[in-house]
């Protein structure tokens, strides 16, 4: 297995490490921890693709659960900061909604013998996810003593959870459904034969 197969995996562990963390309330320092690995696994996300391009080493195994890890990367970021009522749960339910009808699609053309590698639109909506998950979680670790010195950063207006998050959450959720629809659109051939 290539190594940025390997990073694709390694960010499924990452994932799993992220849930359980921040999942044990008990730790005094479970976002702080919980915000280094999300990013551990976002990097992941960057250098898998960026290694497979640069040595070309572009596989089908790449092009299938690279887009897969990142689904689950953020999908149980997402759920976690729902359960912590930092975002709303229908854009939630929108989010994952769209991330099933996705993968659903990339199963039936994988099953056609065709492989749905990423458009640039979906890796604008991962970039944006990312950039919400990591704001909504450095506001939580703001209030633990590893990232306490960040506080200051969302006590300005217009940095704030009520505008610039809302901001990011708002145009996340737009270009993560536009994304969906477009790549549905765009791949409804696909769909042609079902019954």
């Amino acid at each position: 297995m290539n190594i940025p197969n390997q990073l694709t995996l390694a960010r499924l562990v990452l994932t799993a490490i992220f849930v359980a963390v921040v999942s044990i309330h008990s730790l005094p320092e479970r976002y702080s921890i919980g915000l280094v690995l999300f990013i551990l696994g976002a990097l992941t996300d960057f250098l898998d693709g960026y290694i497979a391009r640069k040595h070309n080493l572009i596989t089908n195994f790449g092009k299938l659960m690279d887009p897969l890890a990142d689904k689950v990367l953020m999908c149980s970021a997402f759920v976690i900061l729902t359960r912590d009522a930092l975002i709303p749960a229908w854009i939630v339910i929108a989010m994952l909604a769209r991330e099933f009808l996705v993968t659903g699609l990339r199963l039936l053309a994988t099953s056609q013998g065709a492989v749905l590698a990423a458009d640039s639109l979906g890796k604008l909506k991962t970039v944006l996810q990312i950039v919400t998950i990591i704001y909504l979680l450095m506001f939580i670790a703001s209030q633990e003593t590893m990232f306490a010195w960040s506080a200051f950063l969302f006590e300005w207006k217009w940095t704030s959870p009520a505008i610039a998050g809302s901001a990011i959450i708002g145009v996340t959720a737009f270009v993560t459904v536009y994304s969906g629809m477009s790549y549905m659109v765009k791949n409804r051939g696909l769909l042609q034969d079902v019954s």
